[in-house]
């Protein structure tokens, strides 16, 4: 890579508050994916039932479809710092009292699925209060689609060694020790929020009810073209495609025939092509028609997951499984640097609230799907089955990202 690209793929690093953001997620989402891991090999392992897969990616991502929108809501009228604080906190508290049920044999699979409740609504507050953090953290407005790709590569790569290292653990130690690891990983984002140096933030003044504000920011989203477009697609990849990991903890131990390490294994592979995606993006020049990319991704996703679905040769598999790493993130990241981007500022919080209520409404359902549809046809053939969605998808919405609407701002109609 040359000293150019070098500075193009860092330049949002020039920030010293995005700096200190960076490294409090970074930190917090190695202990959020060893928990996920933890959580889904623990309630196969007692179940035994690829449904009941489907309902704990349910229970975790469907809280935060119904609060999506109020999490936007707060985001936009709250200190988002406080907020931040406030469920970085609550989400250490609910790691640790799901460490100390399973340590100590308390947690029947409903207890597991009620503590993925709470996180999931815990989660939806969190959320859009810290993407649209971003905005305050980052100096310079043109780096914001690098600072959004930078933050999602390093999602990327704790989806590529927190799988791995909680394989290890879940294998040696067991669960309670991953839950444990994620409940320290949260003091990495309050130490990096506290030791931000930034103006304080009036309270917004509004006479308006929550949901008033609700119903402003879906109107919103749905009187703008070229952001509805995007957030339908991602709705529907997210219930037809995205949901494809759901199965995967099935294709470690009944199609590889391994353990908790070849499930890490795979979702570090995935993570791999999370990682090569958003360096990808963000070393694209402004100006990038970044809606053909999410159009390719659909290509690279379907292609992907209908060759993961028939491989048995794991090495093959496994390169399978980065390129669709690579094109479940380019639709995720893609979406969230448009929205970012385009929204205006007085309803960013709640479109950020939008597009997450797709992700976190479509990906639960599309996870309940796949489980029933699975525990009847099996997993590769339901997987086999999201590939060939990816490219339906192509074709309907086609025209509709290659000759986008032209910008209209609805708050001045």
């Amino acid at each position: 890579m040359s000293k150019i690209s070098e500075i193009q793929l860092f330049r949002a690093f020039r920030s010293r508050n995005y700096s200190l953001y960076f490294f409090g997620r970074s930190v917090s989402q190695f202990g959020t994916w060893m928990q996920r891991v933890a959580v889904s090999w623990l309630v196969y392992s007692i179940t035994h039932s690829e449904f009941w897969l489907g309902v704990t990616i349910f229970a975790e991502q469907f809280p935060s479809f119904l609060i999506s929108i109020p999490g936007g809501v707060i985001a936009d009228r709250y200190n988002r710092y406080t907020v931040i604080k406030v469920t970085q906190v609550a989400s250490m508290i609910q790691s640790v009292f799901l460490a100390l049920l399973v340590y100590t044999g308390h947690a029947p699979v409903w207890v597991i699925l009620t503590l993925s409740v709470l996180l999931g609504v815990i989660n939806a507050i969190d959320i859009p209060a810290r993407q649209t953090l971003l905005h305050q953290v980052v100096a310079n407005p043109a780096d914001l689609p690098n600072a959004l790709a930078l933050t999602t590569a390093m999602a990327n790569v704790a989806m590529l060694l927190g799988p791995a290292l909680s394989g290890v653990v879940l294998k040696y130690w067991g669960a309670p020790v991953c839950f444990l690891i994620n409940a320290a990983s949260f003091g990495g984002v309050i130490v990096s929020v506290v030791m931000m140096k930034v103006p304080p933030q009036p309270p917004k003044k509004t006479q308006k009810k929550v949901w008033t504000e609700f119903a402003e920011g879906f109107m919103y989203v749905v009187k703008t073209p070229n952001l509805a477009t995007v957030i339908l697609l991602l709705t529907l990849t997210s219930s037809l495609i995205l949901p494809y990991n759901t199965l995967l903890t099935v294709f470690a131990k009944i199609v590889f025939k391994g353990d908790a390490s070849t499930y890490g294994l795979i979702n570090s592979f995935i993570g791999v092509g999370g990682v090569i995606c958003t360096i990808f993006l963000a070393t694209r020049k402004p100006g990038t028609n970044l809606r053909k990319i999410l159009l390719a991704s659909l290509v690279i996703s379907g292609v992907a997951l209908i060759a993961f679905s028939q491989l048995k040769n794991f090495p093959l598999a496994m390169f399978c499984g980065a390129l669709a790493g690579f094109g479940s993130m380019a639709q995720y990241t893609i979406s969230n640097i448009i929205i970012q981007s385009e929204a205006d500022s007085a309803m960013r919080g709640r479109a950020i609230g939008v597009l997450f209520m797709a992700i976190f409404g479509m990906v639960p359902l599309g996870s309940l799907l796949v489980g029933s549809i699975s525990s009847r046809i099996g997993a590769p053939a339901t997987v086999l089955c999201e590939g060939i969605a990816g490219f339906v998808l192509l074709a309907v919405f086609f025209s509709k990202l290659t000759h986008p609407a032209t910008p209209s701002n609805p708050l001045k109609s």
